[in-house]
């Protein structure tokens, strides 16, 4: 009689808890069946386990970065690189400084070399007009009579006067030539506009073109430069 009591009950209570059991599941689904519910509950444990990863990888690695820059040869390390690029700043400030003042230096010579070549160009400008004087006083004394065989007591007196013009004539363009100022005349020469002005233009079927067959008022030069330009008639024949 009492192991068929305790039988039953044994029956009984398996029967409850299977029965317990099938509810809480139902319940379980039930819940896994709403997405609310699955973002309330998965999500926030994605999220916290991804969080605490990287917030201990970050502490690792700010703590490895703190015992490096507490180390001693980690901060003779940083004071020798701020001195190499104190060191390499300086070197290049240097460099720049020198390559300053060697162009000042040489833009310097070039000025004072300019000014003493030039320094006269306005008084040789002035000095030209008298030397063209002496080149017309000596074009009106016609050639014929500076011949030998034209040769009279009367002409005597003009070849005299001739010469001397001639004679202080040379010497002052030898005077000025040591001052590097030349003049020159550029008859049956090509025209070239930068020492050239073109006063007439004719056509010569004799001549080639564009060639200077008369020079008007011969030009002067001041150290290579043309201080006056050279008025001369070109030939035109295209």
């Amino acid at each position: 009689m009492l192991r068929q009591t305790i039988s039953a009950t044994s029956r009984t209570l398996r029967s409850t808890a299977r029965l317990g059991t099938q509810r809480q599941a139902f319940a379980l689904f039930k819940s896994y069946q709403t997405p609310l519910a699955t973002a309330r509950v998965v999500a926030p444990r994605t999220r916290w386990y991804s969080s605490e990863t990287d917030a201990a990888k970050n502490n690792g690695d700010e703590a490895k970065e703190q015992a490096e820059a507490e180390s001693p040869e980690a901060a003779l390390k940083k004071q020798l690189e701020a001195k190499d690029a104190e060191i390499r700043d300086l070197k290049d400030r240097y460099l720049r400084s020198v390559a300053d003042f060697r162009n000042l230096q040489d833009r310097t010579q070039r000025d004072m070399k300019a000014a003493r070549d030039f320094a006269i160009q306005n008084f040789a400008r002035d000095l030209v007009e008298s030397v063209d004087n002496f080149d017309r006083a000596l074009g009106v004394v016609p050639g014929e009579k500076l011949k030998p065989e034209n040769k009279t007591e009367h002409t005597q007196d003009l070849i005299n006067l001739y010469d001397g013009l001639k004679m202080t004539e040379n010497v002052l363009l030898q005077t000025l030539k040591k001052h590097g100022l030349e003049r020159f005349e550029p008859d049956g020469e090509v025209f070239n506009p930068n020492e050239h002005e073109a006063t007439f233009m004719t056509p010569m079927p004799d001549k080639e073109h564009n060639t200077v067959f008369h020079v008007q008022q011969k030009g002067f030069k001041l150290n290579g430069r043309v201080l006056r330009p050279a008025k001369v008639g070109v030939v035109k024949n295209k």
